[in-house]
């Protein structure tokens, strides 16, 4: 981003040579991502908005977007340029760049939506393209075929395969430049995924999703969100994607949270001519106006009336100026929230504000898991979506695997609280990938010792448990150390081993979400998840005095301390030397419990190793260092979010510990990788020395990685023959080890010298 100077921005400079069209991620949230696209003039921070500029009509002038409001990139037709002869003279002797007077970064449209508006276009497939880079656009547009709303199947498939097939033609025109690679097939979500894959295969810069201004004119939002789930999971992920036409900032949070980098819009000015204002919740006319729905700089010495008492073009200047400070604002809000691990509360909060949106958030949110446990939800939906009538099953697992593309790219603990959202609090895919990972990894001790056929329910308050339950449980690991004992959340049952474990406990919402009784029937539903649905229920609440009394009361009365006597009971026979025992062994649980659910360790394995080892508690009794009995320092559990830390020595305990081979490529399989470690990323020799010295590790320096690997997990780093090298956090998925080459890949937590080994 340039400085300003008297009013006027700096002219980007371009970026190094070797990296035009790359495009790498500096921060995520799930498929959510803040990224940098390098061109030769600038970087574009991403997510961007490009202003749709028309070059016969200005309503904003491109310098005046660059120097007054910062953007980095706009969108112009090159197919209007190539029929104007005095615009042509002028773009092909002087560039776009001058012909607009704007120094950052140009994309130009090929006349796709030309032909959708007017019937066709009088310009050859290879012609546009060399058009564009003759004169000078960043990034040029392919002439794709626009597939109208319409069309039946076998239209829209050929509009798909007609794109497909003039693909390599027109990369072979660019030479180079920058080349958009559209996605076209209309509503059928079948084709959308063939049209993904086969543009993918091609060498394109950017994929935009195009054919989505029908469906956006008619407030059809979830079919909106259902071409996004058709077709980004199937796309290139080093690849920004653009949502063609798409420049409401109502539709920014979900389209972003599903993976969009880029929008354009000419709604700022199209809107602003028809005298209405664009919101984050929708769109308002001016005439109905008393105060502003927003009040931004451009309007600060205005009021409507104001502005409607200006004449038809001053008018339109300042609803345009008004337009995209908003949208702009959106954006930010946007950008902030991935930073913030926010993004899916903020779509989720905008779905509210539209009933079309909120459709569509219900589609994306519920859809995958009623699908799944109840086909009569996806009979009822054939009503309104034709595709599912021909086949419920494979539907039902089209939704659930586009869900699971979600929840996989999510990070997961967090730190922070988490705001109570009503239902949607426990569909927001972070959760959800918290408790798919606790319900797959973490199961019940299984010792035959008084207590194992039941399971200890407590209720009634919200956390920090530790507090209450603390010498309860010391008195129940001593007197039936079979006894599981559960804590339940507003989003489901916790282990007391995993207590302070974010997001189970951090949940921020009203007392009484906490103060719920325990439904039986839910919680042995829920106790099926591990395996203890046959087990006896005894329940116990939390909330006011005596909690330990009731508890031990509870368990006498269900008959689990049968044997046990009141004196026994109470505690007061419980010696110094047993009470110390039975803290140790509890402190181990929690640590053990941990590695088993955050390092994907297997559970037997982590007991035996944990054999001896000794924990440092700090004043309050939170574990907050592992030792093993040799006194290797392996792990720390974080206070901030419940999270475990790896340690360079546990990274070489684990290392150690592995009996698979070291990858040797970008595969995935259909086997089961629970307790299989922290997954395996295999560098080449040149990033060797430096992931030795701790330096994080860079795309395109990765040869092979696990499949199970995923973003904000602990992952070990080794060389080609299987060494350990370091270890760190992941910053993304299998498929982005594969495909990115610039940008951080892991962060290095430690390095492993050769002489520590």
């Amino acid at each position: 981003m340039g400085a300003w100077r008297d009013g006027r921005r700096d002219d980007p400079a371009p970026c190094r040579e070797n990296d035009t069209g790359l495009f790498e991620v500096t921060v995520r949230d799930g498929r959510a991502r803040l990224g940098r696209l390098h061109t030769q003039h600038g970087v574009l921070e991403t997510p961007a908005l490009l202003p749709v500029i028309n070059p016969n009509i200005r309503t904003i002038e491109p310098r005046e977007m660059w120097d007054r409001y910062g953007i980095g990139a706009l969108i112009t037709n090159s197919y209007i340029i190539w029929k104007h002869e005095e615009l042509k003279q002028t773009a092909t002797t002087e560039g776009i760049h001058a012909l607009l007077d704007f120094p950052g970064v140009i994309m130009t449209d090929s006349g796709t939506f030309q032909a959708y508006v007017y019937g066709d276009v009088e310009v050859g497939v290879e012609e546009i393209v060399d058009f564009q880079r003759s004169i000078g656009v960043d990034i040029a547009t392919m002439l794709d075929v626009f597939s109208r709303p319409d069309m039946n199947e076998e239209q829209v498939r050929a509009c798909v395969r007609e794109t497909i097939e003039r693909a390599a033609a027109s990369v072979h025109a660019a030479q180079g430049t920058m080349l958009n690679g559209p996605i076209q097939g209309g509503l059928f979500k079948h084709l959308r995924t063939e049209s993904a894959k086969g543009m993918g295969d091609f060498d394109f810069a950017i994929h935009p999703i195009g054919g989505i201004v029908p469906v956006m004119e008619r407030h059809l939002y979830k079919d909106y969100a259902k071409i996004m789930m058709a077709s980004i999971p199937h796309l290139p992920p080093h690849r920004p994607v653009h949502m063609f036409g798409c420049g409401h900032p109502m539709l920014f949070p979900m389209s972003i949270a599903l993976g969009a980098d880029l929008f354009d819009s000419a709604a700022y000015a199209l809107f602003a001519r028809d005298g209405r204002l664009l919101t984050p919740w929708g769109t308002q006319k001016l005439q109905t106006l008393t105060e502003w729905p927003e009040r931004m700089p451009c309007v600060a010495e205005y009021t409507p009336a104001d502005v409607r008492a200006l004449g038809k073009k001053e008018m339109t200047a300042h609803l345009a100026r008004y337009n995209l400070e908003v949208t702009l604002a959106e954006l930010d809000r946007c950008k902030q929230a991935v930073r913030d691990g926010t993004i899916w509360r903020l779509a989720e909060r905008r779905s509210h504000q539209h009933p079309a949106l909120r459709e569509a958030f219900l589609w994306l949110s519920t859809s995958p898991h009623n699908a799944k446990l109840d086909k009569q939800f996806l009979e009822e939906m054939v009503l309104d979506d034709r595709d599912a009538a021909k086949d419920i099953d494979q539907h039902a697992g089209e939704w659930e695997n586009a869900w699971n593309w979600i929840v996989e790219s999510q990070e997961s603990p967090r730190k922070g609280g988490e705001p109570w959202g009503g239902d949607d609090t426990n569909v927001r895919p972070h959760v959800d990938a918290a408790k798919k990972a606790l319900r797959k990894r973490w199961k019940p001790r299984t010792i035959e010792a008084r207590g194992s056929d039941s399971v200890l329910v407590a209720y009634g308050s919200s956390g920090p448990w530790r507090e209450r339950l603390s010498d309860l449980m010391v008195r129940l690991q001593h007197h039936c150390p079979g006894l599981e004992v559960m804590i339940q959340t507003p989003i489901g049952l916790l282990p007391y081993s995993l207590e302070d474990l974010n997001p189970f406990t951090h949940i921020d919402g009203p007392q009484w979400l906490w103060r719920r009784r325990p439904n039986p029937l839910l919680i042995r539903q829920e106790l099926q998840h591990f395996g203890m649905q046959e087990r006896r229920i005894v329940l116990v609440d939390l909330l006011g005095d005596g909690v330990q009394s009731r508890a031990m009361a509870a368990l006498h009365h269900a008959g689990v301390l049968d044997g046990t006597t009141d004196d026994d009971a109470s505690g007061r026979a419980l010696e110094t030397v047993n009470r110390t025992a039975a803290k140790e062994t509890l402190q181990r649980r929690h640590v053990a419990d941990k590695m088993v659910v955050l390092l994907n360790a297997r559970q037997e394995w982590v007991d035996e190793l944990l054999e001896g080892s000794t924990c440092v508690v700090n004043r309050l009794g939170r574990v907050k260092n592992t030792l093993l009995h040799n006194g290797v320092h392996i792990v720390s559990p974080r206070l901030t979010d419940g999270g475990l830390s790896l340690t360079d020595g546990g990274a070489s305990v684990f290392h150690n510990a592995r009996t698979l081979p070291a990858p040797s490529a970008f595969e995935r399989s259909n086997e089961d990788h629970t307790s299989n470690g922290p997954a395996w990323i295999v560098v080449n020799e040149d990033a060797e020395p430096f992931i030795r010295q701790g330096r994080n590790v860079f795309h395109g320096f990765i040869v092979a990685c696990d499949e199970w690997i995923s973003p904000g997990k602990t992952c070990l780093i080794v060389n080609r023959t299987g060494d350990l090298l370091g270890h760190g956090v992941s910053n993304g998925t299998l498929e982005d080890m594969k495909s990115f080459k610039k940008g951080v890949a892991v962060k290095t937590r430690g390095g492993i010298r050769l002489e520590d080994q």
